[in-house]
């Protein structure tokens, strides 16, 4: 049994280095410094190493073989899933091209209301650092934010230590829509975050409002979505008035149709309060389990985020045809490569066309798969690399046991050179 300290983790999103984990054979135990998404993600067990073939254990080779035989079969298959560190995805992009195949990674839905919005107006948008050392006003929108990233406050907000702040307990905290789920909003000096509670189906109207307000025009209502107008007054001087406000929100959390444009209602009041002559910046949260990782290999080999083809032997970018789920169930993709190598609930949809599982050990499939080959997950298993939520850090994760597991790098480029044989 040993401990090691220092970890990385490719599990929450937000980077968090200091982990202490103790090992022992393979089991893994968080000791210091763990959260609710980290202690689950890395005490998840190794139930089984050995590739299946239609349910009964085979060797890897076996199963490799297999895998290409489907893919080359095929006359659309679809690369779902995309969870893996940067070695992973471009392995994965490199077959999905050389098998013309869609590739479409399992947060795309989330963070397509994101790039919508992007593409159409641009956005202004910072990074943990810039809110670890600058930020006096952290405004939350639609998100419950300690949920998503249970450290976030205590890494990037109650820091001891900032830059360009001589207190960071004096922040202020402001939650718009969603109330939070515990108290690491609470400054050190017990300040509570102001919470103005609201549905998510009145999110779109109430931010259009705070954006009238922010611009100094008058609105004829006393209040918005349930929310007193003089609160969302106050909201709008608080931006007008601070030195570095940040608007937080998480496109994932905001399920309901067009969402797409209150991302662009966000992104507009940033720049609205930037031309007013303060600061203000754009956070969006995301890159959970190889989100961002996925979106940046992708941007790096073909300059779209995921959602291609690569059967007209060059990358189709289509956010909306290229809709894996949808592909599958209208029958226009008659195979289908999950790749999971971070979460074992992480399961692909039911289907009924032929299955490849490269997954985390230990997923329980209510179809069996044709091919289920486990696979090593980075930052446990293998050193990898993966990018955490603000896009500017790749983090350098560590190999912290030996068990027999390969990389999905390794089978996925397996994969490929068993399809350059046939």
């Amino acid at each position: 049994m040993t401990e090691i300290t220092e970890v990385p983790s490719p599990f929450c999103g937000i980077g968090t280095d200091d982990l202490a984990i103790q090992v022992d054979g393979n089991s893994l135990k968080v000791t210091k410094n763990g959260c609710t998404v980290n202690i689950s993600a890395f005490g998840q067990p190794i139930v089984e190493i050995s590739p299946r073939i239609d349910g009964k254990e085979a060797s890897l080779d076996e199963a490799v073989i297999k895998a290409a035989e489907l893919l080359n079969d095929a006359n659309q298959p679809v690369f779902g899933g995309c969870a893996t560190d940067v070695s992973g995805m471009r392995a994965l992009m490199a077959l999905a091209d050389r098998n013309g195949a869609v590739v479409d990674n399992i947060g795309f839905n989330a963070a397509k209301r994101n790039f919508l919005a992007m593409q159409d107006s641009g956005w202004m948008n910072t990074t943990l650092a810039e809110i670890k050392n600058r930020c006096d006003l952290l405004l939350v929108i639609g998100i419950d934010l300690e949920a998503f990233a249970p450290r976030f406050f205590e890494r990037y907000i109650w820091n001891d230590e900032a830059m360009f702040l001589d207190d960071t307990s004096s922040r202020s905290i402001v939650y718009l829509g969603k109330v939070p789920s515990g108290k690491a909003s609470t400054s050190p000096k017990k300040m509570k975050a102001k919470v103005f509670e609201c549905s998510d189906d009145d999110l779109p109207q109430v931010l259009t409002a705070l954006r009238t307000l922010v611009k100094g025009r008058p609105l004829a209502a006393e209040e918005v979505g349930g929310i007193v107008l003089k609160d969302l007054q106050k909201i709008a001087d608080q931006l007008n008035k601070a030195s570095y406000g940040v608007v937080v929100w998480g496109a994932g959390a905001l399920n309901f149709p067009h969402a797409e444009l209150t991302v662009q209602t966000l992104c507009e009041i940033v720049k609205d309060v930037n031309e007013l002559g303060t600061r203000c910046s754009g956070f969006p949260l995301g890159g959970k389990e190889g989100d961002q990782t996925a979106n940046q290999v992708c941007g790096w080999q073909t300059g779209y985020p995921a959602r291609m083809r690569f059967s007209s032997s060059f990358p189709e970018y289509d956010p909306f045809l290229f809709d894996s789920q949808k592909m599958l169930d209208n029958g226009e993709a008659d195979v289908l490569l999950w790749v999971h190598a971070f979460n074992s609930k992480a399961v692909p949809p039911k289907i009924d066309v032929p299955l490849i599982v490269l997954g985390r050990s230990g997923m329980k499939f209510e179809n069996e798969p044709d091919v289920f080959i486990p696979v090593g997950t980075p930052g446990i298993d293998h050193a990898g690399h993966a990018y955490r939520l603000d896009n500017v850090v790749a983090i350098r994760l560590k190999k912290l046991r030996d068990s027999g597991l390969p990389s999905t790098f390794e089978v996925l480029t397996a994969i490929e050179q068993a399809l350059q044989e046939k």
